[in-house]
């Protein structure tokens, strides 16, 4: 599965959701749904504006895991 840690990296950059919301041209309620490992997708052009709006890399907020562990 894939995890997405907007959380870490917007702590890191000290930076509201608000305010990522803002940057990145889309509403809180979908950040939220990232945040919340709700997307059953993203896109890629999404990815890069919320990649430039926190200054990193898209391995900084996405991490996989293996399904099957517990």
């Amino acid at each position: 599965m894939i995890i997405i840690n907007i959380d870490v990296m917007l702590a890191k950059r000290k930076m509201s959701v608000t305010e990522l919301s803002e940057r990145v041209g889309i509403t809180m309620a979908n950040i939220s749904i990232l945040k919340n490992g709700k997307a059953k997708a993203i896109k890629v052009d999404t990815l890069d504006k919320v990649c430039r709006a926190l200054g990193c890399q898209p391995g900084d907020i996405l991490e996989w895991r293996d399904g099957n562990e517990e």
